[in-house]
C-alpha cells in the first residue's frame, strides 16, 4: 500500500459504522498496518447521525482527521447530506440503494470517481439476515478498496465475535456470507 487509505462509514446511529471502522482497525493492526480510527457521534447515541473516520497505512500515519475520503459509504440520507464535504474528484462514494430523497444531494459528474448505489438493506434482510447489514458493508468497503485481504478481516470478526459464534454457530457463517456478498457488489 503506497498511500494512506482514508475511509470515512456514516450512518444512523446502531448501524453499526463504528464497529466495521474498529474491526478494519483491528484487521489491520494484525497485520502490522498503522491504523487510525476516530468515532464521531451525533449527540444521541442511537438515532443521531454516526461517523467513524478510519485511515490505514503501512507507514506512520501523520494526521488523525483528513479532509477528504478515498471512499465514502453513506447508509443514511442524513449522513449523504452531512458527509458531501469529505468527497472530492478521488472519492468512491457509496451509498444504499433504498435511501429515497437524496438525488439532489449526491455528488454530480465529476465531484466524486464514482457513485455507486448498492442493495445493502435490501441484501441483509431478504438473502442473509439483518444483524449483518454492517458487515455487508464492511464487505464493499473491502472490496472497492482492498485495504485488507478477506482472511485478516474474517480474523477480526472471529476475534470481535467468537464468543457469540460459540453459542450460535451459524452467526459466523451468516457474518463470513456478508463479508464475501459485500465484496461481490463492489465487482
Amino acid at each position: 500500500m503506497a498511500k494512506a487509505v482514508k475511509i470515512c462509514m456514516a450512518g444512523e446511529g446502531g448501524q453499526g459504522v463504528q464497529s466495521v471502522a474498529g474491526i478494519l482497525a483491528d484487521a489491520a493492526n494484525e497485520l502490522g498496518r498503522e491504523a487510525l480510527y476516530i468515532p464521531n457521534f451525533g449527540v444521541e447515541q442511537r438515532g443521531g447521525v454516526s461517523i467513524a473516520f478510519l485511515q490505514i497505512h503501512d507507514k506512520h500515519i501523520g494526521a488523525p482527521k483528513f479532509d477528504k475520503a478515498d471512499i465514502l459509504v453513506a447508509l443514511s440520507d442524513r449522513a449523504v447530506r452531512r458527509c458531501r464535504q469529505y468527497v472530492d474528484a478521488n472519492t468512491v462514494f457509496v451509498y444504499d440503494a433504498s435511501i429515497q430523497g437524496v438525488e439532489n444531494d449526491l455528488p454530480k459528474e465529476g465531484e466524486a470517481k464514482k457513485v455507486l448505489a448498492i442493495p445493502a438493506l435490501e441484501i441483509s434482510q431478504n438473502e442473509l439476515h439483518p444483524r449483518v447489514f454492517n458487515i455487508l458493508i464492511m464487505g464493499a468497503v473491502i472490496g472497492a478498496t482492498g485495504v485488507i485481504p478477506v482472511d485478516a478481516a474474517k480474523s477480526a470478526i472471529e476475534k470481535k465475535l467468537g464468543y457469540k459464534f460459540e453459542q450460535n454457530p451459524q452467526l459466523r457463517e451468516m457474518n463470513f456470507k456478508a463479508i464475501e456478498r459485500g465484496i461481490e457488489l463492489m465487482k
